[in-house]
């Protein structure tokens, strides 16, 4: 049990210093938003996201004055919350520190995206119904937390429906094949509560904003070319490999041959993971693993259908969280049950916690120093409404690497680490009323704030 204790110490560390050696310190376009609208709070002005993340967000800047060190703590509290209850509540602690160094945890965490908490979320609804199916408890208590937890899933991602939706089907399985009422009258009385609070989030939108989803605010997808349903389908696939998780942006042959690698992998992993899924039939808690592959199924496919009519961005590590979390604990808890040792798996965590380290911050850089040169510049455009970035190519574009076995080197353009990606996420975080575009569209040019008029060295 030390180890893991040792783990857990280590993976909260690592999470929480990671973002600072990134160059915007882990706030991208996404992150940029959901300050803006916490920044409105409490008289938002949009529902193009949902409010669950800006609010905690808006939270932990009323204590911390600053939404970098907001997201930051934020992402750490509920890390160490998560260990700390799985420890406490044995609720399967080994498991959960081995999910702590999957792709996942270490990515959502890491950086400031609506699906930390998300995930967060996810185990506690997790945990709740698993009470409901292994302990069968008749508890209304647990039925109505789990429906509460369901509820802020939504409101902090519109994908919760998913969840939602996945959770249903289970439990219509559930209603024709059991004959058990106890599961099934805590299930359709968690599908009920639940039901009803989406619902009425849905009205609330509605009746103040105008849509349901900001539906209105979502610009047209972009045209389903066949390569572009290539690497969904790829990024969906990779939903199943707890540790592996590249995905070049380029289009190129070398590129796809390494995603098809990848997929090799990533079938490889299912084969094995379902082997264990197989014999939980000889466990009372079946139910739940068959929960657990159903929300990771329903949630990958319906995500992936809904990106093809929205404008969304193609399916990856992030978009896939809630999936590969389900499919990597399930397995972790069959593993821990019928493996002799966990040796190999503790190994293979730590190989891979390095490894994605390693990887992600292959390029580190001082994110601080970043700051510093861009905070003394934005006083003088306080009066600024807008940012876009008009930083883009240029000679800094492409990043080298030369490999010293073969003495090669190659070139590949990390697209969120380009200097004027770097700059507008900078100047965002700082201040985060001003609105980033992603189109220049704005005809009152002496409004924007364009990132060629900040200088970073």
């Amino acid at each position: 049990m030390v180890k893991y204790i040792v783990l857990a110490v280590f993976v909260i560390v690592l999470n929480f210093i990671h973002s600072f050696f990134l160059p915007s310190g882990g706030v991208y376009a996404d992150g940029l938003s959901y300050f803006e609208i916490a920044t409105d709070l409490p008289n938002p002005v949009t529902d193009l996201f949902p409010l669950g993340y800006p609010a905690m967000l808006r939270g932990f800047f009323e204590v911390f004055g600053d939404y970098f060190w907001a997201a930051k703590f934020l992402n750490t509290t509920m890390l160490v919350v998560i260990l700390l209850f799985s420890y406490f509540k044995r609720f399967y602690f080994k498991e959960t520190v081995l999910l702590m160094t999957g792709k996942t945890i270490l990515f959502v965490f890491s950086i400031a995206i609506s699906e930390g908490l998300f995930v967060f979320l996810l185990y506690f609804l997790l945990y709740y119904l698993n009470k409901i199916l292994v302990e069968n408890r008749k508890s209304y208590k647990d039925v109505l937390i789990a429906s509460v937890i369901m509820l802020m899933m939504f409101t902090v991602r519109y994908s919760g429906i998913y969840v939602y939706l996945s959770i249903g089907a289970f439990s219509a399985i559930l209603f024709f094949k059991e004959k058990d009422r106890t599961q099934i009258r805590g299930m359709i009385l968690f599908l009920f509560l639940s039901g009803l609070g989406i619902a009425g989030y849905l009205l609330f939108n509605h009746n103040t904003f105008g849509s349901f989803t900001g539906e209105n605010l979502r610009g047209k997808p972009e045209e389903i070319l066949p390569i572009y349903i290539v690497r969904d389908l790829l990024g969906t696939a990779n939903a199943i490999d707890p540790y592996i998780g590249l995905k070049p942006s380029s289009n190129s042959m070398a590129s796809l041959a390494v995603q098809f690698v990848v997929l090799l992998i990533d079938v490889f992993v299912f084969v094995y993971f379902l082997r264990y899924f197989r014999k939980a039939k000889e466990t009372n808690s079946y139910h739940f693993h068959a929960l657990l592959w159903m929300i990771a199924i329903g949630y990958a496919i319906s995500l992936l259908v809904s990106g093809w009519f929205q404008q969304i961005e193609e399916m990856n590590t992030r978009m896939m969280a809630a999936a590969n979390v389900c499919l990597f604990f399930s397995f972790l808890i069959l593993y821990f049950k019928y493996s002799a040792s966990d040796k190999l798996i503790f190994r293979v965590a730590c190989f891979f916690l390095v490894f994605f380290t390693l990887y992600s911050l292959k390029n580190p850089v001082n994110y601080f120093e970043n700051r510093n040169q861009i905070e003394p510049q934005m006083p003088k455009f306080n009066q600024k409404k807008y940012l876009y970035n008009n930083d883009r190519g240029g000679a800094d574009a492409m990043t080298t690497y030369y490999i010293p076995i073969i003495k090669k080197t190659f070139q590949y353009k990390h697209t969120n680490n380009q200097k004027g990606d770097v700059k507008q996420s900078i100047a965002g975080t700082i201040n985060p009323k001003i609105k980033w575009l992603k189109y220049d569209t704005i005809k009152d040019k002496s409004q924007v704030l364009y990132t060629s008029e900040l200088i970073l060295k």
